[in-house]
C-alpha cells in the first residue's frame, strides 16, 4: 500500500534514526498523524531548539547550552581531577552515581581503526592542552570495556603517563545482582584481574 507523500516522507526520516526500523517508523508517524498538532508543533520545536541551541563544551566537549558547560564552569568540582569517557551520554551515567566531584573530558569516539577512526579523530589535543597546565593529579579512564575502549584507554595511559600524574581505568567485572555462571570470559577475566584486598 502506498502513503501520502509527506507521511512516506516522515517514515523515510524516522528510519534514519538509530534502533528505528521500518515498522516502528511507520508506528510514529502514524502515531503523529493522529496525535493534535500541537504535540506535533511541541515535537518540531524541540528538535529545533535542540539543533539551534545545543552545542559543545570548548572545554571539555561534553554537550550543553552555555559555554563552558556546568561541569567545567562550577567552581565547586575539582577540576585536578579529569574524568575522560567516550560520548556525552556517559556523563550522566557517570552522574547518576552522585559519587564523582571531579570534571568530565569527552572524547567523542574511541579509537577503532577497521572504521578508520585514529587518536586524530577524537578530542585527545584538547585533553592533552588541559593537562598541560599542571594542575591536573588524576586521570580517570573511563572508556566502554570492550575492544575500542580498552584501545583508547591503553593508548591515553601511554600518552598522559609522562605528565606524572595518576592515570586510572574504572574497574569492570561481574555486575552486583548477577550470577557468576552466566558471566563471559571477557567479564570474569576482567573480575579477577581488577580485584582488591579485603
Amino acid at each position: 500500500m502506498s502513503f501520502p507523500e509527506p507521511l512516506t516522507r516522515l517514515i523515510e526520516e524516522l528510519q534514519r534514526l538509530p534502533g528505528v526500523g521500518p515498522k516502528s517508523a511507520q508506528r510514529l508517524a502514524f502515531h503523529m498523524l493522529k496525535a493534535p498538532r500541537e504535540h506535533a508543533d511541541r515535537l518540531a520545536t524541540a528538535i529545533r531548539n535542540l539543533k539551534e541551541r545545543v552545542t559543545y563544551c570548548s572545554t571539555c566537549s561534553n554537550i550543553t547550552d552555555v559555554d563552558p558547560c556546568q561541569y567545567c564552569s562550577n567552581p565547586e568540582r575539582d577540576h585536578h581531577v579529569i574524568c575522560v569517557v567516550e560520548e556525552p551520554q556517559n556523563v550522566s551515567g557517570i552522574e547518576k552515581t552522585g559519587d564523582f566531584r571531579g570534571v568530565y573530558h569527552v572524547l567523542m569516539g574511541a579509537i577503532s581503526p577497521l572504521q578508520g577512526i585514529g587518536p586524530d579523530e577524537l578530542t585527545i589535543k584538547g585533553l592533552l592542552g588541559r593537562i598541560a597546565g599542571g594542575d591536573v593529579t588524576e586521570v580517570i579512564l573511563a572508556t566502554n570495556p570492550n575492544v575500542e575502549g580498552e584501545t583508547t584507554a591503553l593508548y591515553l595511559a601511554r600518552l598522559l603517563k609522562p605528565f606524572g600524574m595518576r592515570v586510572t581505568r574504572i574497574a569492570v567485572g561481574v555486575p552486583v545482582g548477577s550470577d557468576l555462571e552466566y558471566a563471559d570470559q571477557w567479564t570474569m577475566h576482567k573480575s579477577l584481574e581488577g580485584r582488591r584486598e579485603v
